[in-house]
């Protein structure tokens, strides 16, 4: 077994892993000369490569993995061999009956550490804090709790505002048409240019919203990867979008934030940090009107050079 290499195990959605980002940081700050590796989605723990917080990833994806979450599973020898490498392994997955971990134990000598897939939302703790627990066991107190991504910073910031207008649910969404409303007050009243964002949920929202919008004051970035995307992100002046995976990765690579919340409970799941701003309206975000995410932009104006 490699002395101090460390494992992380984290399934879920953009979101969920970007939450996961403080527990990565905290690790390398712990143990600066330990391999960290990381075992997920590969298009999403691109991440942690990006940001210099894992030396490796490897797909949750693979086919002789599925051996390890059967009981009594056959079990692929390589893979037993790979968790075999690994001093401690610490796992996010959702493994009720703790399958996962007892074939894991069955191949490995290492330390498991079981991590909470998702936070209980009645205890009310920002779900950062929730994955930074369990490194307790590992003496980790007090861990920086915002996500931090950095990248290689961009030559320059460009004088561009960053719209991500969807999510992963149509309630989390606010109305197409103010979206639209918005866009085109933007452009009238502004002189910044857009990056529209999306992937394939919002490919056909993406060509309705832009095609009113003049060409010279709009990029797509549209099914970009992740790490592409954060880069992107990285050199805008601000953000505007909804509770979603990329507003926790806008948030992330410290761009000044402004996030359209809806029914979501925010004290367990908001972005992070000081340069976020969450707006709400009422019982139901479609009562949030243009005229106020103009002026909560405009109170962005210090930071993101946004001229209203």
């Amino acid at each position: 077994m490699t002395p101090g290499k460390i494992l992380v195990i984290r399934g879920g959605a953009i979101g969920d892993f970007v939450l996961t980002l403080p527990a990565l940081a905290a690790l390398r700050r712990q143990f600066p000369q330990t391999r960290l590796e990381v075992l997920g989605y590969s298009h999403i723990a691109q991440l942690a490569l990006a940001g210099g917080l894992a030396d490796e990833i490897r797909s949750i994806d693979a086919r002789p993995l599925a051996g390890f979450f059967a009981r009594g599973g056959n079990l692929d020898t390589a893979l037993q061999e790979y968790f075999s490498s690994f001093a401690i392994i610490i796992s996010y997955l959702y493994d009720p009956d703790e399958t996962f971990q007892a074939n894991v134990t069955r191949s490995s000598k290492a330390q498991f550490i079981v991590g909470p897939h998702r936070p209980d939302e009645n205890a009310g703790v920002h779900a950062t804090e929730v994955f930074l627990k369990p490194l307790e066991r590992l003496a980790i107190f007090g861990a920086e709790a915002a996500p931090r991504l950095s990248l290689n910073p961009p030559s320059a910031t460009i004088h561009q505002l960053a719209v991500h207008p969807g999510s992963g649910s149509e309630r989390k969404n606010w109305p197409e048409t103010k979206w639209m409303e918005l866009l085109q007050e933007l452009i009238r009243a502004t002189e910044m240019s857009l990056l529209l964002v999306g992937g394939e949920a919002e490919a056909g929202r993406l060509a309705r919203l832009s095609a009113s919008l003049p060409r010279s004051r709009l990029q797509l970035a549209d099914n970009l990867s992740l790490t592409e995307l954060a880069h992107r992100l990285s050199a805008c002046s601000a953000f505007v979008g909804h509770d979603s995976g990329i507003s926790h990765l806008a948030a992330a690579v410290g761009l000044p934030s402004l996030v359209l919340w809806g029914d979501t409970l925010e004290a367990v799941w908001r972005p992070q940090g000081e340069h976020v701003k969450i707006v709400r309206a009422g019982e139901s975000l479609r009562q949030l009107s243009v005229t106020r995410v103009m002026e909560e932009l405009a109170a962005l104006a210090p930071k993101a050079a946004l001229r209203c």
